[in-house]
């Protein structure tokens, strides 16, 4: 169910922004806004809502409807895991082994001699 919704989602987010970036923007009647003509239209300067604009609308409205499926079926927990058949660890097996001692001096780090101070001036 959440796979076809997913796929829903990412069908109608391609389309939202085809269909955007398609339409005319709103600066293309500042002409009208001044005086040229609005008052004569029936719908005022913007016109009448485009088909471009009602499939918009719905573009949007189908978005919210899945982005809210979504969320609502991450939100809920699952009842059943992948995991079920793996044993439990335990604590021993948790702790890091022990380092075995150092035995051989060729092992240890090499240790700076000491820098020679240096003679004191009178």
């Amino acid at each position: 169910m959440s796979t076809f919704i997913i796929l829903v989602h990412v069908l109608v987010c391609i389309a939202l922004i085809l269909i955007v970036l398609l339409q005319t923007g709103k600066g293309s009647d500042m002409g009208a806004a001044f005086g040229g003509g609005a008052s004569q239209t029936l719908f005022g300067s913007t016109g009448a809502s485009s088909f471009l604009s009602k499939l918009t609308t719905g573009a949007a409205i189908i978005f919210m409807l899945t982005s809210l499926s979504l969320a609502y079926f991450s939100s809920r927990r699952p009842t059943t895991s992948v995991m079920s058949d793996v044993a439990p660890i335990t604590q021993e097996a948790q702790q890091a082994p022990a380092e075995a001692p150092v035995t051989s001096e060729a092992a240890l780090p090499a240790v700076p001699e000491p820098a020679p101070e240096p003679a004191e001036k009178n």
